[in-house]
């Protein structure tokens, strides 16, 4: 199933998570939906550089990537030198092209998807990333692994189970340390990742104030771009669209604008 990453009509797809920094009250504003989204493009020659770790002809790297709303965390992994297909890509988001798919993931568990989503192996949407080489039984095992996570991970939740906790059980069975939360922007996600896991133990304590950090960052997603100016639509929403929920964090809200009715979860306390 393709989701694209720059269209909003795939809303489910381009969510990849997110209930960013519920625990610390952040407000994440509303967005228009359109049939024609802004392409979310990174400057010309600018790559994220992958911090690499282990040693072995095999690799695993986790990886964060921009999105229209949020983002998304996920790994990607195959053999050094050889160029990854959508095989060698898992990770958990809403299931389908159905943007309701996503809007109920903040109510309760939907249907999941587990691979490959649209813009995952393009560098230019690539936000950060850790690689860690193994030997090919280690690869072996955890591809081992990651199939049986993905047959059993048949529902997504911002709350409950998101693409961050995909990605760090994950982690945590090869033996890496993952964040201590999985409620931050994936971005924020994998750079703790590498930083715990690289000789950084101060990375630990820095995790709240870097999804602060994030929050503000003009080019964080597709959104925050068009507010600070930076791209416009391509063209304005059309008669029917389904509009993108409005989520408040801190006491969390998700409403579809424009309906009869609205609900309010409370959050979360860890």
């Amino acid at each position: 199933m393709r989701r694209n990453l720059t269209h909003v009509g795939a809303w489910a797809g381009l969510a990849g998570l997110w209930i960013v920094g519920l625990v610390i009250g952040l407000d994440l504003g509303t967005a228009s939906a359109q049939t024609s989204a802004p392409q979310i493009a990174r400057p010309a020659g600018n790559k994220t550089a992958a911090a690499t770790s282990g040693a072995g002809q095999y690799y695993f790297e986790f990886r964060s990537r921009q999105a229209w709303d949020y983002g998304h965390t996920f790994v990607v992994f195959g053999r050094v030198g050889e160029v990854p297909g959508k095989n060698n890509v898992a990770g958990l988001s809403p299931k389908g092209d159905d943007p309701s798919m996503w809007v109920m993931g903040h109510y309760v568990p939907v249907p999941s998807d587990t691979g490959w989503t649209d813009g995952d192996l393009e560098d230019k949407y690539i936000t950060s990333r850790y690689r860690v080489l193994v030997s090919k039984e280690q690869y072996d095992r955890t591809v081992a692994y990651i199939r049986q996570l993905q047959a059993k991970s048949t529902t997504w939740s911002v709350e409950m189970y998101n693409c961050n906790a995909f990605v760090a059980d994950i982690a945590k069975f090869m033996g890496l340390k993952a964040p201590s939360s999985t409620w931050i922007y994936p971005k924020v996600f994998v750079t703790n990742m590498r930083k715990i896991n690289t000789g950084h133990p101060e990375a630990a304590d820095e995790l709240v104030s870097e999804n602060v950090k994030e929050m503000n960052n003009p080019t964080r997603d597709g959104r925050a771009m068009i507010s600070a100016g930076m791209i416009k639509p391509d063209s304005a929403p059309t008669a029917g669209s389904a509009s993108p929920p409005h989520v408040t964090i801190g006491a969390v809200r998700v409403t579809n604008r424009g309906a009869n009715s609205a609900a309010a979860v409370e959050p979360h306390t860890p």
